[in-house]
């Protein structure tokens, strides 16, 4: 028994050490690259600065903050700010002894003292000790009233009006669904799966412009991608565990399709947080009156896969549109707390990510079914594109 005991540990002994062989070895390899001056003598020229203005806040009339960051491999130092051409003092940070000098990744806020008028556009540079400058264009500005109490409150309103409200409108045809032949049912499903796949294009276009505008050093696409991928893989694994080697039952699928409704809605609470943030309150009426015309053809979308069989208890639809509609209220907050590219597309990467895993869970349902390439399936997944398309109108004018 003892000798049996003490083999047992040596496998596990061994399996260890070969498993951590390689990371000991790489480490050792390190250490000698670093230890040795391999690649003394050796003529280069310096790395350049990279730095990356990512958004400006407005606090009041008299202030400009920009929220800077150092994409660089070497230490920066700023030195100057211009104001339109014109040297402008300033102060990076608390001000303190060496707060103008930032380490690579490092981020900091410099405040410019500076008197501007709303809707001027404005353009600022920031100029290195070493002379290197980097600009950035203030479009229309306006004064940003901040994070308040009333804020916060009115931005809950606006969620409830935008996200909650209509999606639960649109779950209302929910008895018009129960009474269509399964071969029209199909058809309203394949328009659930046209709406997603609007909003998931939708998502992605704004996603990858969003990095753009991510300071370089976290590679903006790079991270749009993970996150599409990520989200994928993690909702698939979410709906695994809910079928547990089965076909994902039609309430499973309604809860799969409200998350990733209620991932995209999230992204949209951005922006009218954002809107209402950066002091653009006729934006955000905008954004509000067309989000909920827009959010009102996604209720049908969430309660499609109930259509077919016994109807669930009325404590699920509730579920379902608090899911599918409350997180415009939390992405609202969000957006009013930090205008933030890198926040910004990585939600709107997860929810394209969320509703392509939902609209495969879909298309495997109407082809366990019927037929998936159906004329009534084609017709609705074309009317779901079309309808989301026209009231997509409303959110740009």
């Amino acid at each position: 028994m003892g000798e049996t005991a003490t083999a047992g540990r040596r496998v596990r002994l061994g399996w260890f050490l070969r498993a951590v062989a390689p990371v000991v070895l790489l480490l050792v390899l390190l250490g000698v690259v670093v230890a040795l001056p391999l690649f003394a003598g050796v003529q280069s020229g310096e790395p350049l600065p990279d730095v990356t203005i990512s958004h400006v806040s407005l606090p009041n009339d008299e202030t400009l903050a920009l929220h800077v960051t150092n994409n660089g491999p070497e230490p920066v130092t700023i030195s100057q700010v211009l104001v339109e051409e014109a040297y402008w003092t300033f102060a990076v940070g608390d001000g303190g002894p060496g707060a103008a000098t930032l380490a690579p990744l490092e981020s900091a806020t410099v405040r410019i003292p500076y008197h501007w008028t709303p809707g001027w556009d404005l353009h600022v540079s920031l100029v290195l000790a070493n002379g290197a400058t980097f600009g950035h264009d203030i479009v229309a500005p306006q004064p940003q009233p901040g994070v308040t109490t009333d804020v916060l409150q009115t931005l809950a309103l606006v969620g409830i009006l935008v996200g909650v409200i209509p999606v639960a409108l649109g779950m209302l045809w929910f008895p018009v669904m129960r009474d269509l032949p399964q071969y029209y049912l199909h058809g309203v499903l394949a328009l659930a799966a046209g709406v997603l796949t609007f909003l998931a294009v939708d998502a992605g276009v704004e996603a990858f412009a969003e990095a753009g505008a991510i300071p370089g050093a976290f590679e903006g696409t790079l991270l749009v991608v993970t996150a599409i991928l990520g989200s994928v893989l993690l909702i698939q694994a979410v709906a695994a565990h809910l079928r547990d080697g089965e076909a994902l039952s039609p309430l499973g699928l309604a809860y799969m399709v409200a998350l990733g409704i209620g991932l995209h809605n999230l992204a949209e609470g951005l922006a009218i947080g954002g809107a209402f943030a950066l002091g653009r309150a006729s934006l955000g009426a905008f954004l509000v009156i067309g989000f909920m015309v827009h959010n009102l053809t996604e209720g049908p979308a969430v309660v499609a896969p109930l259509a077919e069989g016994r109807r669930p208890s009325l404590w699920h639809f509730g579920a379902l549109g608090l899911l599918a509609g409350a997180p415009v209220v939390l992405g609202g907050w969000l957006g009013s707390l930090a205008q933030s590219p890198t926040l910004g597309a990585l939600f709107l990467a997860v929810g394209v990510g969320a509703i392509l895993q939902v609209n495969w869970e879909l298309a495997s349902l109407i082809r366990r079914e019927g037929r998936l390439a159906s004329p009534a399936t084609l017709s609705g997944f074309l009317v779901g594109l079309l309808v989301m398309y026209a009231t997509d109108l409303l959110v740009a004018l």
